[in-house]
């Protein structure tokens, strides 16, 4: 297992360089890493390792979005206030009808396994998204406006509302009918998720304002909280819940209100950690991928892809309608709601191993699109952040 854990970070580590020394995103090179070391070609991570893969990335993504929320302003939220609720869903949206009208005709598959293949493949990556956002705020571009704030708020809750469909949609594969209490349950557990994190945000910071300790064990405390709530939501059987990740941002976004210094050095502690985190989420995320399946329908797979995504950029268009930003502003949102990764990585298998007749091509598609979208996702943004958005310029929303 050390042997394993040892070649993830080194070898991830030293392709995600090459990549950024020949002008690609870091992450292409550890994504590959993965794929090469994974089990899918050399089968070199231990088995330990990739049997609790799942919740090692998570452990990644909650080190990022608490990272997230120390950065944000609860006042800058408050200027994208329609814009970001719209962006939650309404991408999404056509990003899936864009799959129904497409699929049939590429695949061959029925309007409901197209809906299926749609609730996977739509979901945004905060994984990738949330590292750059933060990049543009603390470099100031766009900042004016809001723009990554607007697209930090999006992706946040982009997921939730995805993975809701996607139940339903292979429930009605299976035979099941659809619960009205799941569609409740996506602004509930949302509202419920701000809730809790401001709350628990809001205490922590009188205790840390109460008590002195050093950052490292502020560190420590945040993160033992951070994983109490995410295994209360995985283990809530009732038709309410609450999302733990977005509680897990505004427990930061509550500490940089109300405790703002100190949020900020804890800002650059979790950065610190996301270093090291950075690697294994992405590195784990290429195992994930089975190479196998985008050999066979590589082609289709990529049209496929890149068709729906003008529906996903369509809506984000839709989302920014008046609004204040400029027409370079609006497309940067647009290539800024490009990648996909964590969840296509996670979910894109369920409805093979349910035995669903269109799991094999759900498999391809979410494959493709990781392979396809993150890197090119992220290496637009770092490419034209800097020439669509001002630094520290312009009008608020």
């Amino acid at each position: 297992m050390l042997i394993s854990v040892s070649l993830i970070l080194l070898s991830g580590t030293f392709l995600g360089w090459i990549c950024k020394k020949i002008k690609l995103p870091g992450l292409l090179g550890m994504m590959l890493t993965g794929v090469i070391i994974g089990p899918h070609v050399l089968d070199l991570i231990d088995i330990s390792i990739l049997n609790i893969s799942a919740d090692i990335r998570k452990i990644a993504l909650i080190i990022i979005l608490t990272r997230a929320g120390l950065t944000l302003n609860i006042s800058d939220l408050k200027k994208v206030g329609r814009p970001a609720m719209l962006m939650c869903f309404v991408p999404a949206v056509l990003e899936i009808t864009g799959m129904i009208i497409l699929a049939p005709k590429l695949f061959n598959v029925s309007i409901l396994d197209a809906a299926i293949t749609g609730a996977v493949v739509a979901a945004v990556s905060p994984a990738v998204i949330v590292p750059k956002m933060i990049r543009l705020i603390d470099e100031g571009y766009g900042t004016n406006k809001s723009i990554p704030q607007l697209i930090l708020a999006g992706a946040s809750v982009d997921d939730i509302f995805v993975i809701v469909l996607f139940t339903a949609f292979t429930g009605l594969a299976q035979g099941n009918q659809i619960s009205v209490m799941s569609f409740v349950n996506i602004p509930v557990s949302i509202g419920l998720g701000i809730a809790i994190g401001l709350l628990l945000g809001f205490l922590l910071s009188k205790l840390f304002e109460k008590v002195h300790i050093r950052d490292t064990m502020k560190v420590i405390v945040i993160l033992s909280i951070s994983f109490i709530l995410v295994t209360i939501e995985d283990n809530i059987t009732v038709s309410i819940t609450f999302s733990a990740l977005i509680a897990i941002m505004f427990i930061g976004v509550a500490m940089q209100r109300y405790r703002k210094e100190a949020s900020s050095r804890l800002s650059v502690r979790f950065n610190k950690l996301w270093v090291c985190a950075e690697v294994f989420l992405f590195v784990l995320i290429g195992a994930a991928v089975d190479i196998r399946y985008v050999t066979n329908a590589a082609i289709p797979a990529i049209l496929l892809i890149f068709g729906v995504l003008c529906f996903r950029m369509l809506g984000v268009f839709l989302c920014m309608l008046h609004t204040k930003l400029s027409l370079k502003e609006r497309l940067f949102c647009m290539i800024a709601y490009i990648p996909k990764a964590t969840v296509q990585a996670a979910i894109g298998g369920v409805p093979l191993a349910m035995g669903l007749e269109c799991g094999n091509v759900v498999l391809t598609i979410a494959v493709m699109a990781i392979l396809i979208t993150a890197p090119l996702g992220a290496f637009l943004i770092d490419l034209t952040y800097k020439k669509l958005l001002h630094e520290r310029l312009g009008a608020e929303l």
